[in-house]
């Protein structure tokens, strides 16, 4: 904010009477700031300087800006000078993400200074705008929606601004509501409007019962309701014995092989984090009782796959990676399908856009089996993801669309209890725009407005977008926020006992901040409270709380958590090195990322999921270039490329061009280097990719390289290798 005229001010006044009226119209601004919830962070001479959003986070900081803008400027020409003259204010404002800290040091005097882009641009908004108008930018006007009646000012060229800038002019309030427009949602907690949906999974399940296995894809965006449908589903199912399996996929695992069936697994098992390895076996042989006959034939595969020690118990396994991972899929079919011989299964698979391939692939193996058993298959997953299972007879694609007007209202009324008047309700529904989660966050986030001011609820109270109503509910939790950035840097999912480590708080004041964001209903709590997994009800909550830390905190967190995880949870060290390597990438620590991605590789190529090796072999790649150029770095990528190529021949194929281009650098890294043990493996991939291009005149010359290597280095195995690459060449050739 700006007072107009203030250096033709300073040069006819007084210096005394100047004081008098500069500190009137600070007053008149601040008060304005101040009652709307704003903060005044610096006065600049005839300059206010205000956020909104920051000490405390508001759901419509933006209105509630522009509010105090009309506010701040009618107060201003409110007071009077001598003669009749009278003064004037004009406004800027900008709406987007800053920094909030000290620019100058501890030492220095202001320590709740800005960086950013917004600030300099509403600086310059404040300029275009007129003695006694309010001007504002796009990211502004897109978030006040029509609460405001305004002008459209064009694109304007703004110092500093390498492209124009469209701004637009506040006249006045609306006298019509704005409409909430949603960027982001999450999962809905009351099931209304879904009778048709809930009808259709009961009919597909009776099928299921009489021997028909059914499978249906429930799809929507994030916030529809999915979830809720399916516990409502299980509700309704419940009534009929049944076996309940749930695989609940994970954004942070959608490379690490069978994760979501590893984790439905050893819950339903049992396992406890003191359990040794011959108690896990003896919980895994009592649930693997009910679906196999033969449990010495089954028990070895699942310990496998569980990463238990199974070779003292069963023998080793002497499988090829092939081999194990084909008996594992049959096993793990056999799980299932063994028990809808029993009695009906109802199986639930999330949010499969998270799916890791190997898993996809098992879940094929499990719809085209299950159409002639007791199985009803239920997999929920976003719009964006392209289902590749569809075709089957027994399969049924079900899509969840926005509820109606009146839907949406029951649903405020009933999380609202009644307390809520007829304009906040029509409000609220007008802007959650029918996705479910939108109305009950906005109507929680009105109730807790009202609870903590201690008077009415007011229609002012509702908030202008649901990223802000969860930022806003994050505040209110006082120190549970901490926990709660804490979680969200673990993942979707955290376990009591990483969080403890992580924060090293007192059990007491950890155990109340884990149970207000319970009891704020943004995580749920699974198991005993000294052994429990927490989810975040969505991940949206989960992106809020971590979007609200620096980057430097967030580092630092990723950093321990990966020391921790080092230090006392060696099995996900040893089984799940992926995890690791994320929270290392994510610290800027690119020597252990690279090292973990590197085994997360090797363990993926070891089961055959190639997929997912080719995805951690080529993300540890891609993280050499942080590293300096040296030979040491050669080397390490020299490794990489070796270990990279075998998976990728098998999912590309020998005549792919990444599979040529993989080997040829790596051919090259060992004429760099000189002396190196990969050239013979680099050599052999070549010549693969070039029998797979056809090209048998190159794969004789490779086989002869092959050869005069192993003659002149007295390596029998590179001798036959010569022998071999070159012998099949020549019969390619026609010449052999």
């Amino acid at each position: 904010c700006d007072l107009v005229g203030s250096t033709a001010l300073s040069q006819q006044l007084d210096p005394e009477d100047l004081r008098d009226i500069m500190r009137a119209y600070q007053d008149a601004v601040s008060g304005a700031i101040v009652r709307y919830g704003g903060h005044v962070a610096k006065y600049l001479g005839d300059g206010v300087l205000a956020y909104f959003g920051w000490p405390q986070a508001y759901e419509d900081q933006a209105e509630r800006a522009v509010r105090s803008g009309l506010d701040a400027v009618a107060a201003v020409g409110e007071l009077q000078l001598a003669r009749g003259r009278v003064l004037q204010a004009r406004v800027g404002i900008a709406s987007g993400q800053v920094v909030v800290g000290d620019l100058v040091g501890e030492t220095g005097a202001d320590l709740a200074a800005v960086s950013g882009e917004t600030p300099n641009l509403a600086a310059r908004l404040q300029g275009v705008a007129e003695p006694g108008q309010i001007v504002v930018g796009s990211a502004t006007r897109e978030l006040i929606g029509t609460a405001f009646e305004l002008e459209p000012l064009g694109r304007q060229d703004l110092k500093g601004f390498s492209e124009a800038v469209s701004a637009w002019r506040v006249l006045h309030e609306s006298t019509t509501e704005s409409r909430f427009e949603a960027a982001q949602t999450a999962a809905l907690g009351r099931l209304v409007g879904r009778e048709h949906e809930l009808g259709l999974l009961k009919e597909r399940w009776e099928l299921a019962k009489g021997g028909e296995g059914q499978i249906v894809l429930l799809s929507g965006e994030a916030g529809f309701g999915k979830s809720r449908i399916v516990r409502a589903a299980q509700e309704l199912i419940g009534q009929d014995r049944h076996y309940y399996l749930r695989y609940q996929c994970s954004p942070y695992h959608v490379n690490s092989a069978f994760h979501p069936l590893i984790r439905q697994l050893e819950s339903t098992a049992g396992f406890a984090a003191g359990d040794s390895g011959e108690i896990k076996l003896d919980k895994l042989e009592a649930l693997l009782a009910s679906s196999f006959t033969d449990l010495a034939a089954a028990a070895p595969l699942f310990a496998a796959l569980l990463s238990l020690p199974g070779e003292d118990r069963y023998g080793p396994l002497d499988l090829t990676p092939a081999q194990r991972r084909d008996r594992i899929f049959a096993a793990l079919a056999g799980h299932v399908l063994g028990l809808s011989r029993q009695r009906p299964v109802f199986l639930v698979i999330e949010d499969v856009q998270w799916m890791d391939p190997t898993t996809q692939d098992f879940v094929g193996e499990v719809i085209t089996q299950a159409a002639e058993s007791a199985a009803f298959v239920l997999i929920t997953h976003r719009p964006d993801y392209a289902a590749p299972w569809k075709g089957h007879r027994h399969l049924t694609s079900l899509a969840l669309n926005r509820l109606s007007r009146e839907q949406a209202g029951k649903i405020v009324e009933a999380v609202g209890e009644g307390r809520l008047s007829g304009p906040v309700v029509d409000k609220i529904v007008a802007r959650a725009d029918g996705v479910p989660l939108f109305v009950e966050e906005l109507t929680k986030s009105v109730l807790e407005a009202g609870e903590i001011s201690g008077g009415p609820i007011a229609v002012d109270a509702v908030p202008a977008t649901l990223q802000a109503s969860l930022t806003a509910r994050l505040d209110r939790l006082g120190e549970a926020k901490q926990i709660a950035q804490i979680g969200a840097v673990i993942g979707r999912e955290f376990s009591h006992d990483l969080v403890a480590a992580v924060s090293g708080d007192p059990e007491v004041k950890l155990n109340s901040g884990l149970d207000r964001l319970i009891d704020a209903e943004l995580v749920f709590r699974a198991g005993n409270p000294r052994s429990a997994v927490y989810t975040f009800k969505h991940a949206l909550i989960q992106e809020v709380a971590y979007a609200g830390m620096l980057k430097d905190r967030r580092s630092r967190l990723h950093e321990k958590i990966a020391d921790v995880l080092e230090r006392k949870f060696p099995t996900i060290v040893e089984t799940e090195p992926e995890v690791l390597a994320r929270h290392y990438s994510m610290a800027g620590m690119t020597g252990p990322a690279i090292a973990h991605w590197r085994r997360a590789g090797e363990l993926s190529a070891e089961a055959s999921a190639n997929i997912e090796a080719v995805s951690h072999f080529e993300t540890a790649l891609e993280m050499l270039d942080a590293l300096p150029e040296n030979e040491e770095r050669d080397r390490l990528e020299l490794e990489l490329r070796i270990a990279l190529g075998g998976p990728l021949l098998m999912i590309r194929g020998h005549g792919a061009p990444e599979v040529g281009r993989t080997y040829s650098r790596a051919r090259e890294l060992c004429q760099k280097i000189g002396d190196a043990p990969q050239i013979v493996p680099a050599l052999f991939g070549m010549w693969r990719f070039y029998i797979g291009r056809g090209d048998c005149t190159i794969t004789r010359d490779l086989g002869r390289q092959l050869l005069d290597i192993g003659k002149s280095g007295d390596d029998a195995s590179t001798v036959v290798l010569g022998h071999y690459g070159l012998g099949f060449a020549l019969f390619c050739y026609g010449d052999l």
